[in-house]
């Protein structure tokens, strides 16, 4: 199954993550099908702190990827795929 959730990339006592499309067998950090945004929960700026591929997005939920809850909250938040991501 087909996961939306997030994976570290900042660097220590700074994390930033990518939301992705991730196999749900594999690792926090590993491989990904597709990179669908940007989260940095540490940017001051509201508009920088998430960025979001919302075409691709919903697209992953139409066919079935399950969100994380982290990511169901952050898509919820921000208006994508509110139909889908509730389901």
């Amino acid at each position: 199954m087909v996961r939306i959730r997030l994976k570290r990339i900042g660097r220590r006592h700074h994390p930033v993550y990518r939301l992705a499309a991730v196999d749900s067998r594999r690792a926090r950090d590993s491989k990904v099908i597709e990179e669908l945004g940007l989260y940095d929960p540490i940017n001051q700026v509201e508009d920088k702190r998430v960025t979001l591929k919302k075409e691709r997005i919903e697209y992953w939920l139409s066919v079935g990827a399950q969100p994380s809850d982290t990511v169901r909250m952050l898509l919820k938040k921000h208006g994508v795929g509110a139909q889908a991501a509730t389901a």
